[in-house]
């Protein structure tokens, strides 16, 4: 019996884009998570409409620090999108640069959300609007804090090689979850800075 002969052929690289089955789990995870948000967000509008003295407590919000912290986080979803195409081309400099940029952004934002936490004038349970305040910023917060674990692992999983041309559907779902941050942010500053403007 003559030996069977097998011509070499390189290992398969996986799902890619919407074929990937993690690109449909960070879909059903920004669904339920937006949900999450749009309740916060609707309990504010609700507790406001019911409220019979000044709202905002205390006045209008002031934006020194969150019209920047706005801005950084937009700017960080154009560097992840950046990195993203990058990896797309078998560039991984630009992947490392670009997602190196969105980190230190992220992390600036974290920054200045602890300043202006610092300087409110209330406490988590001083009203209904410190706690709804509270509690949306500091869930942002968590997944902005979420966003830098999964940007640091991309990081690392680039730098050791794991991402290619041919193999990068991880960096386009990690590029996807700060989208995400980043839209919920603008509900959020929307509602919390921009709202009691608008009566």
């Amino acid at each position: 019996m003559a030996d069977a002969t097998f011509a070499p052929q390189a290992l398969p690289v996986g799902s890619k884009g919407r074929h990937a089955s993690g690109w449909w789990g960070m879909i059903a995870l920004i669904v339920s998570e937006g949900a999450l948000f749009a309740y916060l967000i609707f309990s504010y509008f609700y507790i406001a409409s019911q409220a019979h003295d000044v709202w905002p407590p205390g006045g209008r919000p002031h934006f020194w620090i969150a019209v920047p912290g706005t801005i950084i986080l937009i700017v960080g979803s154009f560097t992840a999108r950046y990195a993203e195409r990058g990896i797309e081309r078998g560039n991984k400099p630009r992947m490392l640069a670009g997602m190196g940029v969105t980190l230190v952004l992220g992390i600036v934002f974290l920054l200045l959300q602890g300043v202006e936490w610092r300087g409110k004038p209330f406490t988590f349970t001083s009203s209904a609007y410190s706690s709804l305040y509270f509690t949306v910023t500091g869930f942002h917060m968590l997944h902005v804090f979420i966003g830098l674990l999964i940007i640091i692992m991309l990081m690392i999983w680039t730098a050791f090689d794991y991402f290619g041309a041919r193999r990068h559907a991880a960096a386009s779902i990690g590029a996807m979850y700060w989208h995400f941050v980043t839209v919920v942010w603008i509900a959020v500053f929307s509602t919390f800075y921009i709202a009691p403007y608008l009566g």
